[in-house]
């Protein structure tokens, strides 16, 4: 046994724990700018030759500050803003339920209160301690800290990510032809499922939402937040918000517009799902939904919001992963 590359492989080994130790705090920040960096190396790639990597890196970093950053900070909290002002209308009684309540009882004889189930869970909210108070505090912290750490990641990623990957590649213990197909299939697979994943959700959500605000639906602009996040889940996705939406409008005495709304939820938003979602994920990525939903649930379980993105390509690369070994085994009769 070769004892100084033992103890070496430990001291490595001891880091890289240590290392991960530093990241896991601000793991999905460190992913986001993982996400961000793939999706805008393109444009690096293009500006590098006219401005240089480090000039080109810097414009990137402050133009989708501008352009992405701000803009989502903007909606999420107009979003959070509906959201509160939906909490304190049911609380000062400015939204009725009597409608819904009596429909339910002429169209199935249920007597039921909703209004006071809904009104016991919004008084439920609120802020009843100073810890309370502590902790929205230290949460704005971190979310701050993190921002910034994007910020400043993004723009390394950018300016030395082709050196980061050719060291990355180039330190795996595997033959050259190996680390070659692995790498390029793994990079194939997280365009596919990343990109696919992305844009489909920013469209479904985005079609889905004009839909509640057209058919009268209030707070349209929260809802469309969560189901621009919904609509990474195949299949289910923005239906989770929508499809409720139609009953609603049905048991306020609104039959018309729900009518419209499920006709429009099925057919025009359904289309990201049956044709864009197929093109760009299927028919590139050879994935299968029911590893798609594995991957969206299990990472975003595991890794936290993030993991709706990275979760599938994770799957994906174990995918990959197996069948390059069973090649390589066929190939060296092993």
């Amino acid at each position: 046994m070769d004892r100084p590359r033992v103890v070496l492989a430990a001291v490595v080994v001891l880091l890289f724990g240590i290392v991960v130790t530093f990241v896991l705090p601000f793991l999905n920040y460190f992913l986001l700018a993982v996400l961000l960096a793939y999706v805008l190396w393109p444009v690096q790639d293009r500006l590098a030759a006219y401005l240089g990597g480090r000039i080109a890196a810097g414009v990137i970093v402050l133009v989708s500050t501008i352009t992405i950053v701000v803009p989502t900070i903007y909606l999420v909290r107009m979003a959070f803003g509906q959201a509160q002002n939906l909490v304190e209308s049911i609380r000062a009684g400015r939204v009725g339920f009597d409608a819904m309540e009596a429909t339910l009882a002429d169209a199935f004889g249920l007597q039921v209160d909703i209004g006071e189930a809904v009104n016991a869970a919004v008084n439920g909210i609120g802020l009843a301690t100073f810890d309370d108070v502590l902790s929205i505090v230290g949460t704005a912290a971190h979310v701050l800290l993190g921002v910034g750490l994007t910020i400043f990641l993004l723009y390394y990623f950018l300016k030395d990510g082709d050196r980061l990957l050719d060291w990355m590649e180039h330190r795996m213990p595997l033959r050259a032809h190996v680390r070659t197909e692995l790498f390029a299939e793994i990079r194939r697979i997280t365009r596919a499922v990343l990109m696919g994943h992305v844009l489909v959700a920013l469209v479904q959500g985005l079609i889905a939402g004009a839909g509640l605000a057209l058919f009268g639906v209030p707070n349209a602009a929260f809802w469309t937040v969560v189901m621009v996040v919904l609509a990474v889940l195949p299949i289910i996705g923005s239906f989770l918000v929508w499809g409720p939406a139609v009953g609603w409008l049905a048991l306020t005495g609104r039959p018309v517009a729900a009518v419209a709304l499920l006709v429009y939820g099925t057919i025009v938003v359904g289309v990201s799902d049956d044709y864009l979602r197929p093109i760009v994920v299927d028919r590139y990525a050879h994935v299968n939904p029911a590893s798609i939903m594995i991957g969206v649930v299990g990472g975003l379980y595991v890794i936290g919001f993030m993991g709706i993105f990275f979760g599938p390509v994770v799957v994906g690369a174990l995918k990959v992963a197996v069948d390059i070994y069973d090649a390589e085994l066929a190939r060296t009769g092993g």
